[in-house]
């Protein structure tokens, strides 16, 4: 069987999630959400995850696997993500990989680097380390022992800060020299090749970006967005430095919460966190070279990706 396996990425706001339900509707796809924070149960209302009803009707994989205390790594991503894609090709489907989550599309088709497990005491020593002088101390220690993951990772991204220092500590490499020897997961053999077709969403002005942005986090707040983070914050089981609650909007909540912002900041903060994710995710895009880009803010975006999959990659298929 002809195996295919469409990519459809962008940023935050672009629309795609409205767009992959027509797709589904149009040829043989199945959703495999790309998305760190859909794999969360509980946290709906500020992911945007898709309804109850509309994953009834329509196959969702990889929503929902997760409860906020655990990690969840691109490492175990690729894993449920080509078992899961396997399944979909058995049943004569193909997987449509829907997300805004770039490492995570980046790790499926340019493959993983072997790195080793998170060490508890060592990720305790960091989070010490950082309390007493501040990430932005470590991110400048990070710069000695790794200049070109320095270089890539902001000193405000205490995740990734951390994991490369981890990752230093525990094997004496680099981060950045353990990837370069990652190895392709998505059709890397001859006879399991996939035709990948990458497609990337986004307005052609920027300011759309910023009025979906504006309008969907009003709609969240509206729909209980601050009681689902407080639902979080009250288990007791979770703090601020879990990664599910460092997903963007969850963790300036979580500081109104705590009593560090008025609501009215935190909102804000959330609002410009989500524009500078925007941004990163175009500047990740614009790097893809194989990806056709679509305007999702013209009315015949849906109509124009139809066409090109009819004649790409489902001829005779779109219903």
């Amino acid at each position: 069987m002809r195996r295919i396996a469409v990519l459809l990425m962008g940023p935050t706001g672009a629309g795609k999630s409205d767009l992959a339900l027509q797709l589904v509707q149009r040829f043989p796809l199945e959703i495999v959400s790309v998305d760190s924070a859909l794999v969360y149960r509980g946290m709906d209302i500020g992911t945007a995850k898709p309804d109850a009803a509309t994953r009834a009707r329509f196959a969702h994989h990889l929503i929902d696997i997760r409860d906020a205390a655990q990690s969840y790594s691109a490492g175990e991503f690729v894993r449920d993500a080509r078992r899961v894609m396997q399944q979909i090709w058995l049943r004569g489907r193909h997987p449509l990989l829907v997300g805004g989550t770039m490492l995570y599309f980046h790790a499926l088709t340019h493959g993983i680097a072997e790195l080793p497990a998170a060490d508890a005491g060592v990720r305790a020593d960091l989070d010490a380390q950082a309390a007493e002088h501040g990430w932005a101390a470590l991110h400048t220690e990070l710069a000695h022992v790794d200049p070109a993951a320095a270089a890539r990772i902001h000193e405000n991204d205490p995740q990734r800060i951390q994991r490369a220092l981890e990752v230093h500590r525990l094997t004496g490499q680099t981060i950045t020299a353990l990837q370069q020897a990652r190895r392709a997961l998505l059709g890397q053999h001859a006879e399991e090749a996939t035709e990948v077709v990458e497609l990337a969403l986004a307005p052609a002005e920027r300011s759309v970006i910023h009025r979906r942005v504006a309008g969907r986090l009003g709609e969240m707040m509206k729909a209980g967005f601050l009681g689902e983070v407080r639902s979080f914050y009250d288990r007791g089981d979770l703090t601020r430095e879990h990664p599910s609650m460092r997903a963007v909007g969850y963790r300036q909540l979580w500081e109104h919460l705590a009593g560090v912002d008025s609501l009215e900041q935190a909102t804000e903060k959330a609002l410009i966190a989500t524009r500078q994710l925007a941004k990163r995710q175009l500047t990740w895009l614009r790097a893809r070279a194989s990806s056709r880009w679509f305007d999702t803010a013209h009315r015949e975006c849906a109509q124009q990706v139809s066409d090109m999959l009819s004649g790409r990659a489902f001829a005779g298929h779109a219903s």
